[in-house]
């Protein structure tokens, strides 16, 4: 796609260099190809997800100005980029400094490492940089037989639900699950209504084979209709859509394209923490004790706090990231974990334990194979963490204009930590009935996990729904503590009170 895009032999050599410094560490790597690009390159990428072929849609075009202002504004630079594949490929930007481009290179090896053995990136596909030129592809050619803006407006309407999966579907996609069989004769006894007869040699007469036959195929007709559709309530509302829906063929291609580029980047946000905090510490660990030269330190330590850099407003994944595996390495070094460590009530003791056991290299990349972000933070975020790097609660307050701190108490601390994880922080919702009321409309169930439902999306989401089912669409929610059910028909919202049993 590019031109002019392979590396100097300076650089050539740096990369052989830090990659035998990482295997050395114990980095296991996908082989990683690294270019290098100019601003422009670098932001088209950027503005793809990092691929270099990818449909034609306006959000990315989108994404690209956005990035080129910034950067031509100098608010902003892209220092590294890489993609999840075998062979993994990795972007360096053409004007960075040489400290620059070592330090990138050994914080992508990291990333490698963590895209190979982390479990969570298992299902994902290592092919995808050609999945996503195929899927250019067949989007393409229902371009030129539709016409762009239809095709692009069905995208639209499928990028609006790409967060309505289920981020565990994964790893129990063979998974069957069945009721245990009831016996025959039950069941004939359960769904065939006989009409009563008082003498046995009068059974055949009053209740003949085809009477009974018909009997039990208007109560199968009538149970079809009782249960509900699905049974359980299911996450994965694409999928569901994608399997019931009345699409037509390019229709059902298009949202299964959408879909499995949901599922391949959904690994990157359930790992964001991780996988940043990772590449982070090695590239710290390599720079530091390797590649340094004298006079890159000053320019190294200038880029790397920058990196690190942390605000009350937001919440910065490698500095978080790094410091936790620092913390982590730190306490199976010196024996703090275990049941004597922790009912040791003497602080002055627990502030000088160390028993030399030295498992802390073992342990980080225990960690960095098992673990996602929200177990990884629930598992290793202690209160002695958060007071040693100040982590606090922040609310906005309109009086002072800015954010001041709200909560010191750990519990809350971690408790608003693991809430703005769980489902990115985006509302839980489920389908629970697809033949609701019996006229096939679609039954959406928010479940309230302390974040609240915002209608003007709901409602959005709701239209966009409507356009692939094509009946009414319901959403339950808990309002006041009250179960509200919104609902599009088509051409209005109507807000209408819950009915029992649902």
């Amino acid at each position: 796609m590019f031109e002019q895009t392979k590396l100097s032999p300076e650089l050539i050599e740096w990369d052989r260099r830090i990659k035998e410094w990482a295997v050395g560490y114990g980095l296991d790597f996908f082989t990683t190809i690294f270019e290098v690009l100019d601003w422009k390159q670098m932001n088209m990428v950027a503005a793809y997800s990092g691929f270099p072929n990818r449909y034609p849609h306006w959000r990315f075009g989108m994404e690209y100005e956005q990035l080129s202002k910034s950067y031509s504004y100098g608010l902003s630079k892209i220092y590294e980029m890489v993609i999840n594949n075998d062979p993994c490929y990795a972007y360096l930007l053409y004007c960075n400094k040489m400290v620059d481009q070592k330090m990138v290179m050994a914080h992508v090896l990291g990333h490698c490492d963590f895209f190979k053995n982390n479990i969570f990136f298992g299902p994902t596909p290592k092919n995808m940089i050609n999945q996503m030129a195929n899927h250019k592809t067949r989007i393409l050619r229902y371009i030129d037989k539709l016409g762009f803006d239809k095709v692009e407006s069905f995208i639209d309407t499928c990028l609006s639900i790409e967060n309505l999966i289920d981020f565990q579907k994964p790893f129990f996609e063979n998974r069957v699950v069945r009721s245990a069989p009831e016996e025959e004769e039950e069941v004939e006894e359960r769904d065939t209504h006989r009409l009563r007869v008082d003498k046995d040699y009068l059974e055949s007469y009053i209740n003949p084979k085809a009477f009974l036959a018909l009997q039990k195929q208007r109560r199968e007709a009538a149970l079809k209709k009782e249960v509900q559709f699905p049974q359980n309530p299911e996450r994965d509302i694409m999928g569901f859509l994608l399997h019931h829906a009345p699409l037509a063929r390019w229709e059902y291609d298009v949202l299964s394209i959408i879909m499995q580029e949901a599922y391949y980047f959904a690994p990157q946000m359930q790992t964001k923490i991780m996988n940043e905090g990772w590449a982070s510490y090695w590239h710290s660990r390599i720079m530091t004790e390797k590649a340094l030269t004298d006079d890159e330190v000053i320019d190294f330590a200038d880029n790397h706090s920058g990196t690190m850099t942390m605000t009350a407003q937001r919440l910065n994944p490698y500095k978080i990231g790094i410091e936790l595996f620092r913390h982590i390495e730190e306490r199976w070094d010196k024996g703090r974990f275990g049941k004597e460590y922790n009912e040791c009530d003497d602080m002055v003791a627990k502030k000088n334990w160390d028993t030399k056991q030295g498992l802390g290299r073992q342990k980080i990349f225990e960690v960095r194979k098992i673990y996602n972000d929200i177990t990884f933070l629930d598992e290793f975020l202690t209160a002695d963490f958060c007071r040693d790097y100040k982590l606090f609660a922040y609310t906005y307050n309109p009086l002072s204009n800015r954010y001041e701190i709200s909560d010191r108490d750990f519990a809350q601390i971690k408790k608003y930590l693991m809430m703005s994880l769980t489902n990115f922080g985006q509302p839980i919702i489920s389908i629970v009935d697809a033949n609701y009321s019996n006229r096939g409309e679609f039954l959406l169930r928010h479940t309230h996990e302390g974040v609240d439902l915002d209608i003007q999306y709901a409602r959005a989401t709701l239209e966009n729904l409507y356009k692939i089912w094509k009946r009414p669409v319901l959403i339950e929610t808990t309002v006041n503590n009250h179960i509200k059910i919104h609902k599009y028909e088509g051409h209005e919202h109507k807000i209408l009170d819950s009915k029992e049993g649902i």
